[in-house]
């Protein structure tokens, strides 16, 4: 027993001995007094107050959240292990994304009333391609309600879209009406295309790559019927009314004669230039001339029968009777010329 109460007494002793070697071995590190568990208890009321006097500035706590504040929902796991946003919390990417611009004058202007055109995203393409504040064109609805389909959609600018609107409405609607029918679609050949003009590989950006421009080939009527407003064969006063028409309203007209890209559509777009400047060019043909035929007319039937010379071997001249009348002939000339001599010219005497 001895023994052991000596044993413990040394463990003890060394215990106390290595706490306090521990301490001084703590209070020599250059990080002492950054953390609170690193600092001695000291039990002396001298101890406490140099313990007060050496404690670092307390570090200020953020400001307590508002009463008024909505409380913040929890993140929610998904079945991968990631957090996933409160419902009622908006991805970074929309919350970002700037709010949606007011519809402009055109587009307020440009009414179930006047067309079919619902709104379509902007066009950014490459090269400047595309364009902002687009629709798409389906159908003209005229001042009587009837409804006038484009034929396919056309893909424009709300400027363009009401200015081909109020010329299907106002111009070409009473002229059709004017023919005893009714005008029930409009042909159109291309609208927004990205491409340069005349698809001519490195030209100038076309108006229709901006989608300004129209390509027209004629209208379908209610009664069936069509009109080409590059046909020879149509009517030249109304051909000639179309064109007047639509030069006083688009600042690019080209049509047949122009530049021989556009003999078979009309051109329409309401590009910008300087002073207000205009083109319009569409030469409107006159039918084509009767040329009369390679070939002569087929005889009539009623013609008499062709007379025909005769063939047989009586009205044959003959051959050898011929050639014995030729010496004969030749023989009296000759003789003839030796009875009359002819006299030799006489040579005056200068």
């Amino acid at each position: 027993m001895t023994i052991i109460a000596a044993a413990a007494a040394l463990l003890s002793i060394w215990a106390s001995s290595g706490s306090a070697m521990a301490a001084r071995r703590v209070n020599l590190l250059p990080w002492n007094g950054l953390f609170w568990e690193s600092r001695p208890r000291l039990h002396s009321a001298k101890g406490r107050h140099s313990a007060k006097a050496t404690l670092p500035m307390a570090v200020p706590l953020p400001r307590p959240r508002p009463s008024e504040a909505p409380a913040a929902e929890p993140e929610q796991p998904s079945a991968a292990g990631k957090l996933l946003p409160a419902p009622n919390k908006k991805p970074p990417e929309q919350a970002a994304a700037p709010a949606p611009q007011p519809p402009s004058a055109c587009r307020q202007a440009l009414t179930d009333q006047v067309a079919i055109a619902p709104s379509i995203a902007d066009i950014h393409g490459p090269g400047g391609c595309g364009g902002e504040d687009l629709v798409r064109l389906e159908k003209v609805v005229l001042p009587d309600k009837r409804q006038v389909m484009v034929k396919p959609p056309a893909i424009l600018r709300c400027a363009m879209a009401s200015e081909v609107a109020a010329w299907v409405r106002t111009d070409v609607a009473p002229l059709i009406t004017s023919l005893g029918s009714a005008i029930s679609a409009l042909d159109n050949l291309d609208s927004y295309e990205c491409r340069g003009r005349n698809r001519v590989a490195g030209a100038q950006l076309s108006e229709h790559g901006r989608a300004n421009a129209l390509d027209v080939r004629g209208f379908q009527l209610a009664n069936g019927q069509s009109i080409s407003l590059v046909d020879r064969n149509v009517s030249r006063e109304v051909r000639e009314n179309v064109l007047h028409s639509v030069c006083a309203r688009f600042t690019t007209v080209l049509g047949p004669g122009s530049d021989g890209y556009h003999e078979d559509h009309i051109h329409l777009d309401l590009i910008a230039r300087h002073n207000n400047y205009r083109i319009c060019q569409w030469n409107v043909w006159d039918p084509m001339p009767q040329i009369a035929p390679m070939l002569p007319a087929e005889r009539p039937a009623e013609a008499p029968p062709r007379e025909e010379a005769a063939t047989s071997d009586a009205s044959r001249p003959d051959t050898a009777k011929l050639g014995a009348t030729r010496p004969a002939a030749a023989k009296s000339e000759a003789t003839d010329a030796v009875a009359n001599p002819v006299p030799p010219p006489i040579k005056k005497r200068r």
